[in-house]
């Protein structure tokens, strides 16, 4: 890992409490890769040899079964993934691939589960990042079973507009069909929510979309925090 690395791996939410020394013996053997989109990083079945963060970019997580194929979730930058296989020195149980130019941290498994046992305030950090990734995943379960399709799509539309500095004009974060399958729909039923939409003010220009009646959309969706704020 180059010395110019170190000090924005540092500055990671995972990193930033670790005692100094402890910190210099996790990045021993870690490396940075910067790497195009579609590129392959893990598979589900597979022992998880390194813990990886995305320090740019995004990357998606899949699972594959019985000839179907599934997105259960896009990891965002300053975030890790798969923190819980790599604790319990496991197999991975998603698959993983760049869905975007990305630059990402690789740090070899057993370092972390040693950095754990050493010092306090990476574990309580280790710890951290799993309760959150725990309480993403309880809001996940709520949105897909409290919400129809039209109001899942609804919601992630606003929160794609809040990511985008709220301006009503998006540019969708992934294709149609990886969409789709985040909010567990068929691209067709995508397709015929967003068609449901378009009284709401919602316009569809591929990638691009535009909300022109925000209060209209809001009264659809009803956004609530305790599925719809990612900081609690």
């Amino acid at each position: 890992m180059e010395s110019t690395d170190l000090p924005q791996a540092r500055a990671l939410p995972l990193f930033a409490t670790m005692a100094e020394a402890s910190f210099g013996r996790l990045m021993r053997a870690a490396r940075v890769e910067v790497l195009p989109a579609q590129t392959g990083l893990i598979r589900e079945g597979e022992p998880a040899d390194f813990l990886h963060v995305v320090v740019e970019g995004r990357v998606e997580l899949y699972a594959r079964w019985n000839g179907r194929e599934t997105v259960l979730e896009m990891v965002r930058p300053r975030r890790a993934f798969i923190l819980a296989a790599v604790l319990k020195d496991g197999v991975y149980l998603k698959s993983g691939r760049t869905s975007q130019r990305s630059r990402l941290l690789l740090i070899p498994a057993g370092d972390v589960r040693e950095a754990c046992s050493e010092d306090g305030a990476f574990a309580r950090a280790v710890l951290d990042e799993l309760a959150g990734c725990y309480r993403e995943l309880v809001k996940q379960q709520k949105d897909l079973k409290l919400r129809t399709a039209v109001e899942r799509l609804a919601n992630s539309l606003l929160a794609f507009d809040g990511e985008q500095n709220g301006g009503g004009s998006i540019e969708l974060p992934c294709d149609k069909r990886t969409l789709a399958s985040l909010l567990g729909m068929t691209p067709e039923n995508l397709s015929r929510a967003f068609a449901t939409l378009k009284p709401y003010g919602v316009e569809v220009d591929g990638a691009r979309i535009r909300l022109t009646d925000m209060a209209a959309l809001e009264r659809l969706a009803k956004p609530t925090p305790l599925i719809d704020d990612a900081t609690l």
